[in-house]
């Protein structure tokens, strides 16, 4: 049972991360696409902001992709936390913990997921697994 469970967190946490890089790389699901997302970045310092989108989105999708894939868990965990951390120092700690106060709450939880999963092993149904 371990194994599916890891497999169903896997999935849905990175497959979000995927659908939040194509946000940024391509406008998809509500996303403003490199440009939109690169003004939003220079206007809260983030420069050059195209290339910080892109930055972010690739490694949003491909770490999303990894993970969901369980594979090379560690890297896509590394990925994903990087994201979520210049989240959290550029958006949310300043608005505190709670996420109620846009804080920076779930950014932290992601990164305890990916953490969590790529310390433990992405479990038997995983890319990772068939590797070894």
């Amino acid at each position: 049972m371990m194994a599916w469970g890891l497999l169903i967190v896997r999935v849905v946490v990175g497959l979000l991360f995927v659908g939040h890089g194509a946000q940024k790389l391509f406008g998809w699901f509500g996303g403003y696409g490199p440009k939109g997302t690169g003004g939003w970045m220079d206007s809260i310092g983030i420069k050059p902001g195209v290339a910080m989108a892109v930055m972010a989105g690739l490694m949003e999708l491909i770490g999303g992709a990894l993970f969901a894939a369980g594979l090379f868990t560690p890297v896509a965990a590394v990925l994903i936390t990087l994201t979520m951390l210049g989240a959290i120092v550029k958006v949310h700690g300043k608005n505190g913990l709670w996420v109620t106060a846009n804080g920076y709450e779930y950014p932290l939880v992601l990164i305890a997921v990916v953490v969590g999963i790529a310390l433990t092993g992405a479990g038997a149904i995983s890319l990772d697994a068939l590797l070894q």
